[in-house]
């Protein structure tokens, strides 16, 4: 489905209209930056819990009213978690925008079902039921969906994970730091791993991994202002001292090395608990 460009028609035109959204801070409380990963996995939890527990009091006798509720409370708590969903999705790749749509459509369709299934089950309590199941199934192709868009195309992933594990232990010597020209972003390489690094008009030299941790977008081709980098794909904003994000999508920060000048004057850096 990633590769199915005719759900592009659908993708641009839904992919600006989430972006335009007037959210404000609200945007990065539902991308999760602060909880330090995405929001939208840990909100999904309520209503499918709730619609799952509701199909099972179905088939238990004398449980209508409380089936009900959980269907009720599901519905009304897929509202938010697919808000945050809508806000994660309209920072993706192309790839996974098309996987999210099928995902999105999935989880409508259980939505609905499930909303006629609250609306009926007073008067029909069989025809709720069933819808019920439909949406529950519904909702079990959305989460199948999101599985291979979460794990096999690694949405929301933090893309620097890697980082600690690629970088030897202790001090490395990446160049003379009198090249490095003051507030210029430059993209060195250490090992395989590439490397963001900014001298400040002090004198200071500032380095974090260069591929940013949300979509692993060159952070060296992006600006520097207020002591911030930020990606030029998606807009995610780091602090240079120490990696924090100050701005999402990105919700993991980004590896920071610590540096000091060699007697020489080569500058040298190194990864607190790499290896």
């Amino acid at each position: 489905m990633e590769n199915a460009e005719a759900l592009d028609r659908v993708v641009t035109p839904l992919q600006k209209a989430v972006r335009a959204l007037p959210l404000g801070s609200l945007r990065d409380v539902l991308h999760g930056r602060q909880l330090g990963h995405p929001l939208h996995p840990a909100l999904v939890q309520v209503p499918m819990g709730a619609w799952l527990s509701s199909a099972v009091l179905d088939f238990v006798p004398g449980a209508a009213r409380p089936a009900r509720v959980l269907v009720g409370l599901g519905t009304l708590t897929a509202l938010p978690a697919a808000l945050a969903g809508w806000t994660d999705w309209a920072e993706q790749h192309e790839q996974q925008l098309r996987t999210g749509l099928v995902h999105a459509a999935a989880n409508a369709g259980a939505v609905s079902l499930f909303g006629a299934s609250f609306a009926v089950r007073g008067r029909r309590p069989m025809a709720g039921r069933v819808l019920g199941l439909g949406g529950l199934a519904c909702a079990g192709v959305g989460g199948f969906v999101g599985g291979h868009l979460a794990y096999r195309q690694a949405a929301g992933a933090n893309k620097t994970e890697p980082v600690p594990h690629l970088v030897e232990p202790g001090w490395h010597r990446l160049g003379p730091v009198s090249d490095l020209k003051p507030g210029k972003p430059e993209r060195h390489l250490l090992g395989e791993v590439p490397l963001l690094v900014v001298r400040d008009e002090d004198g200071t030299v500032n380095v974090l991994a260069d591929r940013c941790s949300h979509l692993s977008g060159p952070l060296s081709e992006g600006d520097i202002a207020d002591g911030c980098v930020s990606c030029p794909w998606h807009g995610s904003v780091f602090r240079l001292s120490d990696g924090t994000v100050v701005r999402g999508p990105a919700t993991a920060p980004q590896p920071c090395f610590e540096t000091r000048t060699e007697p020489d004057g080569i500058l040298a850096v190194r990864l607190p608990g790499a290896g």
